[in-house]
């Protein structure tokens, strides 16, 4: 899908623009002038259309004018999985970033597609992170209460319509 943003002038007499690339835009702007016929030069960037991953990686990216150029190529090269860890750094985690240079693998953060944390439970004791259980044993194992304990270190964020388990490094 394309995506398509939009610039809102922060002058109240001129029109915006919608624009799919940096290139658009770039050959856009110098048209737009205000009703008393002066060039605009500041808008809000906007997201208005694309998937829903890349609307949440346009609110953590926080678009401006000096960003979105670097937002298409992330959206444009980026996988789902780097745009979801992406988000939940900068936008969960409170990472910074530098939009010229960044990458999803500049972040040090766990990422586990499951509903629950009582399912990330499940899912370490079966991975034997918590030592040999024995399979006769498991029934009894108290995943609720290992999944509490999980909640000091593990938070939980729904991206694009997924439940996300997450933890910053």
């Amino acid at each position: 899908m394309t995506l398509i943003l939009y610039a809102q002038p922060y002058n109240i007499d001129a029109e915006g623009f919608y624009f799919r690339t940096a290139d658009e835009y770039a050959k856009t702007l110098p048209t737009i002038k205000d009703s008393f016929g002066q060039p605009v030069e500041e808008f809000e960037i906007q997201f208005i259309d694309g998937e829903a991953i890349d609307c949440d990686l346009a609110k953590a990216w926080n678009l401006s004018q000096a960003n979105f150029a670097a937002y298409f190529d992330a959206a444009d090269t980026w996988h789902d999985h780097e745009k979801t860890a992406f988000i939940i750094a900068v936008g969960e985690c409170g990472y910074d970033f530098d939009p010229a240079s960044v990458s999803p693998n500049d972040f040090e953060v766990d990422l586990y597609h499951l509903d629950s944390l009582k399912d990330l439970a499940v899912q370490f004791v079966e991975d034997g992170l918590l030592g040999d259980i024995p399979e006769r044993l498991r029934f009894y194992f108290d995943y609720d209460a290992l999944a509490r304990d999980l909640g000091v270190d593990y938070s939980e964020t729904r991206i694009a319509g997924e439940n996300i388990i997450y933890r910053c490094g």
